[in-house]
């Protein structure tokens, strides 16, 4: 656009977002918080922008609406709890989950609305919708540092608009024609090369800007689903609620290998790799499978642990909201695969919950992060550290050894 950044040939994505940065402060355009380099930009007349998302018939058709979190979409969350509808904030960096549910308080007042679509809101009238939530969104508005016309969309960098959809289709939140709009000012609409956009690049219908509105017909398909082969172990660690998804798929059949894992595939198929594993296997420490019937107590010990309840660096992590239809074996399968095997699980079925022992706190903690969000039966499960910690073993409860 006239007055806008001007783009040379051959941009990265990198030089376009660094473009929109310097001009938005520059131009006297940014608003708080600043500077905007390296986040969703405000810009000034932001709100009144968002306002006219309710001149949209998508808009007033949705009931359930995901709308990110970012600063200059504060008016379209103050648009949506206004209008009644059901409003999901993905939570931050996607740490603690995927989405959080706003509930304003019943007979909530304008100023108490306009508090809700804050930041400070989200942390004070929200609740977490687990995988499992059930979401149907109608209607996904997302911040973006530039877009075109014909609606590609460059993020800020780091890529959690566009997991967060990947992750809405797989979790069924989204259909293929479930509509994506974005709110910027008239000088982040550039010509933007469509060379530019992964195959993960979430493209958007519908842009507002402070003078327009432009329905992009956009034709380029969207992400249908998470592309396993470009998460790595890293993201992994920083998502928790990725590793669940990723079980579920597991389970459901589908290819789930890692991009780490290509990689470590191919170093596998050497004859020295081949060797190495033989020795591992041959010296691991074999952690004790078996079967126990759902409801029983039941408790199982790493066989090389036999003095485990008299340890004093034993940390214990409670397991809850396990469904009645779930037997020991599939948790133990679902440890197996966050990599999170306890010392010694106390199955508690029949109370629809389990503890796992680990070997420290650190250890502990690093499950409990592991295990946030897991799935199992069609309920989430509630992980988190035993509030009485024991170190001489359950009670009455026999722990024994399993072959």
């Amino acid at each position: 656009m006239e007055g806008g950044p001007r783009l040379r040939a051959g941009a990265t994505k990198w030089d376009v977002r660094q473009k929109v940065w310097d001009h938005l402060e520059a131009s006297g355009l940014a608003d708080f918080p600043r500077p905007v380099h390296r986040r969703i930009p405000n810009f000034k007349g932001s709100h009144q922008t968002c306002c006219s998302i309710k001149e949209l018939d998508v808009f007033n058709r949705a009931r359930e609406i995901k709308v990110d979190p970012d600063k200059p979409l504060e008016g379209v969350r103050l648009a949506a709890l206004q209008a009644r509808k059901t409003l999901l904030v993905p939570t931050p960096r996607l740490r603690t989950g995927l989405f959080n549910k706003i509930i304003p308080p019943p007979g909530a007042t304008k100023e108490i609305l306009r508090i809700c679509a804050t930041s400070q809101g989200i942390k004070e009238y929200s609740v977490p919708v687990g995988l499992d939530g059930k979401a149907r969104v109608d209607l996904v508005v997302v911040g973006s540092v530039a877009v075109s016309e014909k609606g590609w969309r460059i993020g800020k960098g780091e890529g959690y608009a566009d997991m967060e959809y990947a992750m809405m289709v797989s979790m069924g939140a989204v259909q293929e024609d479930t509509p994506v709009v974005t709110i910027v000012h008239d000088c982040q609409v550039l010509d933007i090369a469509e060379e530019l956009l992964d195959d993960h690049d979430v493209t958007v219908d519908y842009i507002l800007t402070p003078t327009r509105t432009i329905k992009t017909d956009c034709k380029r398909p969207k992400p249908q689903g998470i592309l396993w082969h470009k998460v790595s172990y890293e993201m992994l660690e920083k998502i928790p609620i990725l590793k669940s998804l990723r079980y579920r798929e597991k389970q459901a059949g589908k290819d789930v290998t890692l991009k780490d894992e290509h990689s470590d595939l191919a170093n596998a198929n050497t004859p020295a790799a081949s060797n190495e594993k033989a020795t591992a296997e041959s010296t691991r420490p074999k952690t004790a499978i078996g079967s126990a019937q759902t409801g029983h107590h039941h408790v199982e010990s790493d066989s090389l642990s036999p003095r485990l309840e008299e340890s004093s660096m034993i940390t214990t992590v409670y397991v809850g909201n396990i469904p009645p239809s779930v037997r020991v074996s599939e948790l133990k399968c679902a440890l197996r695969e966050f990599q999170a095997t306890p010392l010694r699980l106390n199955w508690q079925g029949a109370q629809h919950k389990a503890f796992l022992d680990y070997k420290d706190k650190a250890t502990a903690e690093s499950a409990v992060s592991s295990l946030k969000g897991l799935s199992l039966g069609g309920e989430t499960l509630r992980v988190e550290l035993a509030k009485n910690q024991r170190s001489k073993g359950y009670g009455e409860i026999k722990s024994h050894k399993l072959i």
